[in-house]
């Protein structure tokens, strides 16, 4: 697929999608949802990490309004089952560790699609806002699966009732993102957590995923089953051995991902 609505680089193990449509602060059309799926499916076959990013001075402003004629006649729920739930399972399923560097503005559809990465890590000049009751609509993209369970009940209802902006830093506070940076040497700051992702065991980061995930639907004996099962896919690795021989010889291990 030619790219035209995101740029898609691989530097040094780590694949970066960054939606380039500075213009409509990133705004999510067709055109770019496909293009996001494409790239978030082949990015683990050439890359160890993956980073989703902003061009200019916002992440993504939620669904382009403007990308059909007749806004009010739009098929919302063919939409999102067609062309949203695609790129979002595919970013949650994706086997290698995904970062959401969120270098400004966060809204509506644009905010959901940060919090699906595994690590969501913001300038503190982004803000995060569930837009969606200020149009008459209840959060999407995956809005009321992530919020209830990154920062409980009430402030999930809250910030999706009153739709209010929540800054990169009261965001890591509550515990909706990993960290708020700031903004001067952000970009340095994620391209050295990605990095740091992408020299590391990513056999054990695809299963650690699987677990955690699994963690909300499974009772502990449940839990404590799966652990051990994917414990011993990690046990069967080289990269086990390797850290394990690192650690007694008192270096940094070097991990292949097998």
């Amino acid at each position: 697929m030619v790219y035209k609505a995101i740029d898609y680089r691989v530097e040094a193990d780590v694949a970066v999608v960054t939606l380039n449509r500075p213009d409509v602060m990133n705004a999510l059309d067709t055109q770019m949802r496909a293009e996001v799926l494409d790239a978030v499916r082949h990015a683990p076959d050439e890359a160890r990490a993956l980073v989703l990013t902003g061009a200019g001075r916002a992440f993504c402003s939620g669904q382009d309004l403007g990308d059909r004629a007749d806004v009010a006649n739009i098929d919302i729920e063919r939409t999102l089952r067609d062309e949203y739930e695609p790129m979002l399972m595919a970013i949650f399923e994706c086997p290698i560790p995904t970062v959401a560097a969120v270098n400004g503005p966060a809204a509506g559809a644009g905010a959901n699609l940060a919090l699906a990465a595994d690590v969501v890590i913001a300038s503190e000049a982004a803000m995060f806002l569930q837009a969606f009751t200020r149009i008459g609509l209840i959060p999407d993209a995956g809005g009321t699966y992530w919020l209830p369970r990154q920062v409980g009940f009430a402030r999930a209802m809250g910030a999706a009732l009153f739709a209010e902006p929540v800054p990169a830093r009261q965001a890591a506070e509550w515990g909706m993102i990993w960290e708020a940076v700031p903004e001067d040497g952000f970009e340095a700051h994620w391209r050295a957590r990605a990095a740091q992702l992408a020299k590391g065991p990513t056999i054990a980061y695809a299963r650690l995923k699987q677990a955690i995930r699994h963690s909300y639907a499974n009772d502990l004996e449940a839990q404590l089953s799966l652990e051990a099962s994917l414990q011993g896919d990690c046990g069967a690795t080289r990269d086990f051995r390797e850290g394990v021989v690192a650690f007694l010889e008192k270096r940094s291990p070097r991990f292949e991902g097998r």
